[in-house]
C-alpha cells in the first residue's frame, strides 16, 4: 500500500500521467505491489506560485526537469529490492514521460502497520482485538 507523491515543474497532465504511470509499474515491477493499489498525488508547480529547487548534490547534474517522488510504503523491503525500484523508476520515467534519469529523485519513508487507515476510520493493516 504505498502512497506516491510526484511533484513536477512546469508539466501538463500528459506528463504527469505518464510519470504516475512510470512510478506505478515499477512498484508492481519491483516490489510485488497489486495492480490495483494506485494512490498517488500528482502536482505540477508552475514557477510562479510554487516552485521546486534543486540543486547538484552529489554532482548529478539536475534541470528544470526535475521530478521528485517520494513513496510512503510499509517497511520490509532489502537495499536491493530498493535499488531495483529506483532503477526502474527512472527507466520508465524515461521511457514513458521523456524524462532524463538524471532528473528522477526518489524518496521512500518506511511505517508500520498501524500508521495507515485506508478508509472508514479503521487500522486495515493492524485491526484492533
Amino acid at each position: 500500500m504505498p502512497l506516491v507523491r510526484i511533484d513536477v515543474l512546469g508539466s501538463d497532465t500528459d506528463r504527469l500521467g505518464a510519470l504516475g504511470r512510470a512510478v506505478h509499474d515499477a512498484l508492481v515491477e519491483t516490489l510485488g505491489i497489486p495492480d490495483d493499489d494506485h494512490f498517488q498525488i500528482l502536482t505540477a508547480h508552475d514557477g510562479a506560485d510554487g516552485t521546486l529547487r534543486y540543486g547538484g548534490y552529489p554532482g548529478v547534474h539536475r534541470d528544470e526537469g526535475i521530478v521528485y517522488v517520494a513513496i510512503t510504503l510499509r517497511a520490509g523491503r532489502t537495499p536491493d529490492r530498493k535499488r531495483a525500484l529506483y532503477r526502474r523508476i527512472a527507466e520508465l520515467a524515461q521511457a514513458y514521460a521523456g524524462t532524463e534519469p538524471r532528473n528522477v529523485f526518489v524518496t521512500l519513508t518506511e511505517n508500520g502497520p498501524a500508521d495507515w487507515s485506508l478508509g472508514n476510520g479503521e487500522a486495515q493493516y493492524a485491526p484492533g482485538s
